[in-house]
Parts: structure tokens; C-alpha cells; sequence
């Protein structure tokens, strides 16, 4: 970040320069009310700017789709997982993995689910992937259960974001300075040992210096698990398959005393995670059987992290016209999980008779006449080969933006200009160890340590600068909003980083991104508003990828949509139709951990489809004394591959790709529907939400065979599944309630997803009470 210091340095010194030459404002009792009236609005204009969506009321006027969570939707039905929380967000679609949410796989219209790679992902307007350019993979995943809201961009206005642009935008939203003194606890207990407890204090005070704001917060979670993992002879705690996390925040703001509008926040927060978590799944007879087993190989799998991440922001006002936020931050990211890797038995030898390891996705389809998942049972001797996945990111950068308003006769401008630099870094450095397995109970007589980096030692380190440019237009009912990105990418690959096995090679590249948009919306009424939008976005390959050749990932996108809202009838429509052409998609090979992580371009993707979606409330619309909201959303998709894949690599799950053929855990069919009563003293709600069938291969197969013909339950189907939650609530007194409630309250059972190695099923059946209180 040396570059980059003399500009740090000048946005610290245009705010001091700021605090100190703006004299306090004085006036008389009458002017001072409005003065701090005027202010207040300022406030609130310039803080909606931080946001990507903003008071949700902006979402009317945008000529993209977008939604907003509220922190009601959030609490409504105690979600701490994201998959569950954008159920209801048509677009969006989720492929679980662990059942709680701790690493989401995430995609807006199409796009590569895999670990959200392909979406921009930010808490607070900055991006929060562990490294956004280098390695976007969320082994990181902001805790839902301390937000106050999430915002999903799709569209025209995503220009504004990146690096991720093809697909779309998720902002986490933390929790914001109260702006009065604010006592929030929350405390619930439920099925396997599931213990949250989310409080926060906070306050805003009128110095003599001006508006001194803070707010202290913690989030705990503990779970044991509802998985159970085979007992041997010398392992008995086969509950133990949970997590604990832990998410402590500070923020602090200052809005001094001066005629010009202006704000210093600062923020720091981390999260640390510990959990039994693996990549294993089962095979299929043994997932019918029993889908919540897991196998005694896998008793060493536990993975940890630790995430810091803060940032110092200034905003500004210097006229009614005119809004400038800047942005320092810095986030750290390092985690390790230690799983099984594979198998070796020196009964299993290649075609020219070398012994050979056998992969687990190999194991759980029967290879080797079932001997490998003989292994995994504990029922074979063999040897269980576990890698430490050891990995450090770092991302830090500035970000600056301004908003300019003027009129030009009969248009009304809001220009919108954005810089941003950000550099960030991977390191990975690990090892294998060896656990010798006894034939006879799946006994572990011996392990063998492996030397840190020699299972690989490399970095990859991307510096970037992003610049934007956006024009919001309006001219009578008319909206328009043409936008510009354009991105360089310095990008550096170093294999043998810390020259454990050889010596250091070092690879650079430059890359220069593009990509467009714009946006049209027409006001027919105030209850009807039209819009569409032509997008042109990009997806950078990482390092080490693109030194190798590969190429960005682009696309060409077309929405159409229009939105109805009755306020007095409490009713809100929104139906859009997309299409959007994906060239050069980008694909890795090691979503199942044992690839060796090089990407390839894919080639074409055709994606396609419908959202609607509805909220209405009979209780407001009907005047009763009760309120009874109800929403509908629904997503048809058509996901298809426009040619056939040059991987024939099975590690990648894109590998074997036929032209027509859908591309990989895009369901075609999702609906959500949901309704509640709420009297005020009590309430209950009810949602449920169908995801129907997906391919987990681009070859899409229906048994667990690879293109090569040999055994793989990575390949295959996942299950179509309804689930539905039900909650209630009861207000003892003002700011204090009891709630409870049953999450998959019929206890389906489901296979999600067949990555990372082999079937896995969603959750069953959850059920939690709780206190609130919120004084």
C-alpha cells in the first residue's frame, strides 16, 4: 500500500482542513430549530448514499431490480443463515452446503454458484469477500443474525460496484449508530444445542462539539451439530459435528458542530469460527439410510477461522448539491481447514500399476469394488491422507465517491463519480498428515506429519484501480441512467512463495476491464413505474489463472420489468423478465477439494427467466386492528450451456458440458410464499419456500458417473424440496417478547447439493424459543 500513501494522506487532510475552517454554526432559538432540521435531512440524504439501495422507498425508481431485507424480515423467523434469509428474494438462488449458513454458494441469474464467486458481496458498502480480486471465495460469510438488513442489486445500477459485475450485488447491512439511547438483547436456545445470544448498546450525545455517536455489540452462537459421526475404539464423540462463532463490533461517529454537514465513523469488528465441518458426504445407499451419518474418516475435520475487518469513513456536504464519502479500509481473513484429503491403500494402483490414492467422490460411488468407502467406514485398513488447507488473506484499500445534483432546463442531473483503490493477497501454505486406519475397528494406530508448505506454497496478490462513472437523469416521467466502469488489474502469481519444494517463480499480469450500462424507467401514475436496462459486466480470473491464459469472464444482460404500489391498499408488485449471455465463463476444477485449482473458460452460457414478486398487507388494506401480511415471489429459469465444454477434467464440475445442456445447481423453478397475523400484543408467522431439481454436472447425468465412465457422486441430481418454517410471539410488556418457533417444521429430508465430495442433506428439523428485548 505505499503507492497509495500520499493519497491517504490528503483525504486525512481535507478533513481536518474541513473540521478546523468551518466555524460553528449560531443562531437564535427559532433558526437553530431549523438549522438542525436542515441538517438532519442532510444527514439522512447523505448516510442513504453509503447504502447500495438506501431507504427502500429508492427501489421505485431504480431501472434495475433490486430488493431490500428488513431487520423484521430477519427476526421474523430467528434466521441466522443466509440461504433461508434470500429464499424470498426471487433471482437469488442458493446452493446449501452445511446447513447453517456458515459458507454460502450463491447466485443472481445464473452465474456460477459456486462459494458466491461470482457475486459482489459487501457489509456496509465495502467488500468483504477474504480477498475480492485474488481468491473471491467465501469461506467468509458475514453472520446474518447481527445485521439489520441485506440489499440485492440486480441490473442497470450495479455499474457502480465490483469487482463482480456479471452477476450482481449483496451489502450486508450491520448494525447502524442508534440515534438515541438503544438497549437491544436477544437470547434463544434450540434443537442440538443451539445457544445465540445478540446484544447491543449504543446512543448518539450532543456535545459541545457536536454529535458523538457509539454502539458496542456481541454475537455468540454455539451448535453441536446434527450430523452424528461413526464411534471406533478410540473415538466416542461422534456428536460433536457443530460450531461455535463469535462476532464482537464497535462503531463510533462524529458529526461536528460546523455550517457544512459532515461525519467520521469508524468501525472494527471480527468473527472467529470453529467447526467440525467437512467436505465428506455419503454414498447414496448410506444417504437414504441415514442422510444425518458421517463416516469415522472424517472425525479429524474441523475448520477455523478469523476474520478482522474496519474501516474510517468521511462524509461530507459542502452544498445542498453536492455529496462526497470516502472510505479507508481494511479487512484480514485466515483460516485453516483441516480435512481429509483422500485415501491410499497399496492395493489400489493406476493404469501402469503405480500405487495411486483414490479420491472420495471415487470412494462413496463404489471404485475399486467398494473398497474405498470400506475406508471411509472404517472397515478396511488404509491410510487417511488429511491436508491442512492453510491460508491467509488480506484486503485493504480507499474508496472514494461523490454525487453532483444540478438541472439543465427540463432534466434534473444526479452525476455520480467513484475511485477505488484496493490491493489484496492470498497465501497458502500447506501440509498433509498421514493417519494409519486398523483393519479391524477403524482404529487410527499412527500418524505421520507432514512438512508445512510442501502441499502447497504460493501467493497470489492483485493491486487494483476501479473508476466509475453514473448519470441519473430525469426529464418528466422519464428516467434515464446511462454508467461506465473501467478497472486495471496488476496482478501477481508466486508459485514456491516461502521455497519450501523449489525455488520462487514469479508471474505478473496486467489486465484492463470494462463494463456499461443503461438504465430507462417511465412513471405512468404514481401506482405504475416501468423500467429496463442493458448491462455489459465482467469477472476477472484470479492470478494465477490469468497468468496461466485464462480470460475474463463477460456478459451481456437485458431486463424488462415494471412496478405497481398502493400504499393505501398495502400493496406492492414488482415483475421483471431477463436475459443475459455469459462468453468466456469461468470455471476451477477443485470445487471438490482435490483439483488442482487451474480455471478454464468454459465458453457460452445462455441464462433466461422471470421474476415476480408481491407484498400485500389485508390487515392495513382492510382497516383492521390487526395486521396481516402476505408476499409471493417466484423465479423461472432457463440456465443453458451454448456449447460444449473443453474441460475433461472431472475435478471440474463443469467438465463433459454438452451444448443445451443446464448449467449446474440453477434450479429451474423457485416459489416462496408467506403470511402472518400480527396484533400487536402477539403474532405468528408462516413461510414456505420449493426449490425444484438441479444437475450437479454440466454433463447432466442422472447416475454418479463422470464423463470418463468412472464412479463419482459428485455427478447425478439433487432432490426438489419444499420446506416451511412456522414462528410466534409474545409481547409481555412494551420492548419485550417471547418467541418461538419450527424451522422445516414436516422434517424433510432432501439432498442439497453433491459438492464438495459426494451427498448432502439440508436441515431437519429445528426448533428454538427464545426472550427479546428491546429497550
Amino acid at each position: 500500500m505505499k503507492k497509495y500513501n500520499s493519497l491517504f494522506r490528503g483525504i486525512f487532510a481535507i478533513a481536518a482542513l474541513g473540521l478546523a475552517a468551518i466555524p460553528a454554526g449560531a443562531a437564535d432559538d427559532e433558526s437553530g430549530k431549523n438549522e438542525v432540521e436542515a441538517k438532519d435531512e442532510v444527514a439522512a440524504k447523505v448516510l442513504d448514499k453509503v447504502m447500495v439501495i438506501g431507504n427502500p422507498a429508492n427501489i421505485d425508481e431504480m431501472p434495475g431490480s433490486a430488493y431490500s431485507v428488513t431487520t423484521e424480515d430477519i427476526r421474523e423467523q430467528n434466521y441466522d443463515d443466509i440461504n433461508q434469509v434470500l429464499r424470498k428474494v426471487p433471482g437469488v438462488y442458493v446452493r446449501q452446503e452445511d446447513g447453517f449458513g456458515l459458507f454460502s454458494n450463491i447466485s443472481l441469474r445464473g452465474v456460477d454458484t459456486t462459494r458466491s464467486a461470482k457475486v459482489t458481496v459487501m457489509e456496509d458498502g465495502v467488500l468483504t469477500a477474504p480477498a475480492p480480486y485474488s481468491a473471491p471465495a467465501a469461506y467468509y460469510t458475514p453472520t446474518m443474525g447481527r445485521m439489520s438488513g441485506l440489499e440485492i442489486l440486480k441490473g442497470s445500477s450495479q455499474v457502480k460496484y465490483g469487482p463482480q459485475t456479471t452477476g450482481g450485488v449483496i451489502n450486508y447491512l450491520s448494525t447502524p449508530i442508534p440515534l438515541q439511547q438503544t438497549a437491544y438483547l436477544k437470547a434463544s436456545y434450540g434443537s442440538f444445542g443451539d445457544q445465540r445470544t445478540h446484544g447491543y448498546f449504543g446512543n448518539t450525545l450532543s456535545t459541545g462539539a457536536g454529535q458523538v455517536g457509539f454502539l458496542v455489540e456481541g454475537y455468540f452462537r454455539k451448535n453441536q451439530g446434527y450430523k452424528t459421526i461413526d464411534v471406533t475404539d478410540d473415538f466416542r464423540d461422534g456428536d460433536n459435528t457443530g460450531f461455535t462463532k463469535a462476532d464482537p463490533m464497535v462503531k463510533f461517529s462524529w458529526e461536528p458542530d460546523t455550517a457544512m454537514y459532515q461525519r467520521l465513523e469508524f468501525k472494527y469488528g471480527t468473527s472467529e469460527l470453529d467447526a467440525n465441518e467437512t467436505y465428506l458426504g455419503l454414498s447414496e445407499a448410506d444417504f437414504a439410510a441415514d442422510p444425518y451419518r458421517r463416516y469415522s474418516a472424517s472425525r479429524f475435520d474441523n475448520i477455523k477461522t478469523k476474520e478482522r475487518r474496519s474501516y474510517l469513513r468521511y462524509a461530507l456536504a459542502p452544498s445542498d448539491d453536492l455529496d462526497v464519502i470516502a472510505t479507508l479500509y481494511q479487512n484480514t481473513f485466515s483460516r485453516n481447514w483441516y480435512k481429509l484429503k483422500d485415501l491410499r491403500d497399496g492395493g489400489w494402483v493406476d493404469d501402469d500399476g503405480n500405487p495411486t490414492s483414490l479420491s472420495l467422490s471415487s470412494a462413496l460411488a463404489g471404485a475399486e469394488g467398494g473398497t474405498g468407502l470400506d475406508c471411509l467406514r472404517g472397515d478396511r485398513a488404509c491410510t487417511l491422507r488429511v491436508r491442512a488447507n492453510n491460508r491467509d488473506y488480506e484486503t485493504q484499500g480507499i474508496d472514494v465517491v461523490s454525487y453532483y445534483r444540478f438541472g439543465t432546463g427540463a432534466a434534473e442531473h444526479e452525476i455520480s463519480a467513484g475511485i477505488r483503490f484496493n490491493q489484496d493477497q492470498i497465501i497458502r501454505f500447506q501440509w498433509d498428515d498421514n493417519y494409519s486406519q486398523l483393519a479391524t475397528n477403524g482404529a487410527i494406530d499412527g500418524m505421520t506429519p507432514g512438512t508445512p508448505g510442501r502441499a502447497g506454497d504460493r501467493l497470489q496478490k492483485t493491486d487494483a484501480l476501479a473508476v466509475y462513472l453514473q448519470d441519473t437523469i430525469k426529464v418528466g416521467a422519464w428516467g434515464f441512467t446511462p454508467g461506465i466502469r473501467v478497472e486495471q488489474l496488476d496482478q501477481t502469481y508466486i508459485e514456491n512463495y516461502a521455497g519450501v519444494k523449489a525455488p520462487s517463480v514469479t508471474k505478473t499480469n496486467t489486465m484492463n476491464l470494462w463494463a456499461a450500462s443503461f438504465g430507462v424507467t417511465y412513471k405512468f401514475n404514481d401506482s405504475w413505474i416501468g423500467f429496463g436496462s442493458v448491462n455489459r459486466g465482467f469477472s476477472p480470473p484470479s492470478p494465477k489463472s490469468a497468468t496461466g491464459g485464462i480470460n475474463e469472464e463477460t456478459s451481456l444482460a437485458y431486463e424488462l420489468g415494471a412496478r405497481y404500489t398502493n400504499a393505501n391498499q398495502a400493496l406492492a408488485v414488482e415483475t421483471v423478465a431477463f436475459y443475459t449471455d455469459f462468453s468466456d465463463m469461468i470455471a476451477i476444477d477443485n470445487v471438490g477439494g482435490t483439483g488442482t485449482g487451474t480455471s478454464t473458460n468454459f465458453g457460452k452460457v445462455r441464462s433466461y427467466g422471470l421474476e415476480f414478486s408481491s407484498q400485500y398487507d389485508a390487515g392495513i388494506a382492510n382497516g383492521w386492528t390487526v395486521k396481516n401480511p402476505w408476499y409471493l415471489t417466484a423465479s423461472y429459469t432457463n440456465a443453458t450451456q451454448q456449447n460444449a465444454a473443453y474441460d475433461k477434467d472431472p475435478e471440474s464440475i463443469f467438465s463433459f458440458g454438452k451444448a443445451g445442456n443446464q448449467v449446474p445447481y440453477i434450479p429451474e423453478l423457485v416459489l416462496s410464499l408467506g403470511t402472518g397475523v400480527d396484533s400487536g400484543r402477539w403474532g405468528s408467522y408462516i413461510s414456505g419456500s420449493y426449490v425444484s431439481e438441479t444437475f450437479a454436472t454440466a454433463n447432466n447425468v442422472n447416475n454418479q458417473e463422470n464423463g470418463d465412465g468412472d464412479p463419482d457422486s459428485r455427478f447425478g441430481k439433487t432432490d426438489a424440496y419444499f420446506v416451511a418454517d412456522v414462528s410466534a410471539f409474545y409481547r409481555i410488556r412494551e420492548g419485550v417478547k417471547l418467541f418461538g418457533g419450527v424451522q422445516n417444521v414436516a422434517d424433510a429430508s432432501y439432498l442439497v447439493s453433491r459438492q464438495p465430495e459426494g451427498p448432502r442433506p439440508g436441515m431437519p428439523l429445528f426448533a428454538y424459543a427464545g426472550l427479546e428485548m428491546d429497550l
